[in-house]
């Protein structure tokens, strides 16, 4: 899929049922490779980097048979390096190395790809699993770990938060000798997700949601089952939707916790919302949003995976909005895009101010990652005329059946 013919002037209204979180999903998968029992695994997405992340660990020696549950069984992983052309499509491939290296001691793999939405370094990854002991060369884009006999536990201060640090320490430290303390770690739900995975083959992981996590390593994991959480950017993504073509929406099958500081925000741009125990209601029929001021942070503040289609709701919310991006330095690209649309927009440094405009108009436009993808098919959606939005294929990286879904709420959005 790498060409959408969007039809615009549509209002989004109905029932969207909620995937299984690719963030939380991913890293799970990579997790399997800790235990020689087999695993079971459901709610995970249909995605092209969890395809991806299968074949890596196919390429191992997993054994994975996939229906609607997902089965693993590592216990005959017979090799310890990954290939660069698997390497490069995922930046989460950095998650093989902790469980590589946690119960076989040693783990080779390329520096890993990704969207291109900035710098971002593995250092934290390397220097958590140094302090617990690992031998870590880095020569021709490859990092070649090993560690003789069991990894350490340590009191590991982060220098800066990160998810994706935090899930590679907490991931080797599970099978360390000893404790490990991991303080300023990451509080992300999809962090707690993998904990409790974690948890229930036999690890002792406490703390983790907070900023400290305590791990007692254990000897071996066991085998066990396990659903993924819902996706709370694809449900904030959905929200958005209804929210900026003055639709009705109602997203099951979600965790409306996962997702306070999002709907704080629609709820300061008009828009009138529900939760129950799985599900969120957002009604903004006969309005238009309101303008709003946001900054990205780390959980629980606002998620700068949900920084690009707040960026087109302030486009066409009345008033003047700013984002301030503060994770990721290169997240804007898709501006121009909806400047191409009609949208007003300027960018000073790490902020993007939009001036509120009634209607986008169609346009030509294209892709530069994940959450780009989704924000100029919905700009698509609204927008007066027929929109072509090109290199989509980044947004099957990280929403499953989004075009079909959308078309349930009354997109008309075809495949070219």
């Amino acid at each position: 899929m790498n060409k959408l013919r969007v039809e615009g002037n549509k209002n989004l209204n109905g029932n969207v049922i909620i995937s299984g979180s690719k963030n939380a999903a991913l890293p799970i998968l990579f997790m399997t490779i800790l235990t020689e029992e087999k695993i079971k695994i459901s709610n995970v997405p249909n995605l092209t980097d969890i395809n991806i992340a299968l074949k890596l660990l196919v390429y191992l020696g997993v054994k994975i048979k996939y229906k609607k549950i997902l089965c693993i069984d590592a216990s005959s992983i017979n090799i310890f390096h990954a290939p660069y052309h698997l390497i490069k499509k995922i930046r989460a491939s950095i998650w093989i190395l902790g469980p590589l290296l946690a119960r076989f001691g040693k783990a080779k793999i390329f520096l890993p790809g990704g969207c291109k939405i900035g710098r971002r370094p593995i250092d934290l990854h390397l220097n958590g699993l140094i302090q617990l002991g690992a031998k870590i060369d880095l020569k021709d884009n490859c990092i070649d770990a090993y560690v003789k006999g069991r990894l350490q536990g340590k009191y590991i201060l982060m220098e800066k938060i990160s998810v994706g640090a935090t899930i590679t320490i907490m991931s080797a430290a599970t099978l360390a000798q000893g404790y490990t303390v991991i303080d300023n770690a990451a509080c992300e739900p999809e962090i707690v997700d993998i904990a409790k995975f974690l948890n229930s083959l036999g690890a002792n992981i406490i703390g983790a949601g907070s900023k400290k996590i305590y791990i007692k390593g254990v000897i071996k994991l066991t085998g066990g089952v396990h659903q993924v959480i819902p996706d709370r950017i694809e449900t904030g993504t959905f929200l958005v939707a209804a929210a900026i073509s003055q639709g009705h929406i109602i997203c099951h099958k979600t965790e409306p916790k996962h997702l306070k500081s999002v709907l704080i925000k629609l709820n300061e741009a008009g828009a009138k919302i529900e939760t129950g125990k799985d599900w969120i209601k957002l009604d903004m029929r006969g309005k238009r949003p309101k303008a709003l001021n946001i900054f990205t942070a780390p959980y629980p503040g606002f998620p700068t995976d949900m920084q690009a289609q707040f960026a087109l709701l302030n486009t066409i919310s009345k008033g003047i909005g700013t984002i301030t991006e503060t994770i990721f330095e290169n997240r804007f690209i898709y501006a121009s895009e909806l400047i191409n649309m009609g949208a007003k927009i300027e960018i000073q440094k790490n902020t993007i101010i939009c001036y509120g405009i009634p209607k986008l108009i169609s346009s030509n436009v294209f892709c530069s990652d994940l959450r780009a993808s989704a924000t100029l098919i919905l700009a698509g959606c609204i927008a007066a005329g027929l929109t072509i939005v090109n290199h989509t294929y980044h947004l099957i990286r990280g929403y499953e059946s989004f075009p079909n879904k959308l078309n349930k709420l009354g997109a008309d959005i075809k495949i070219i």
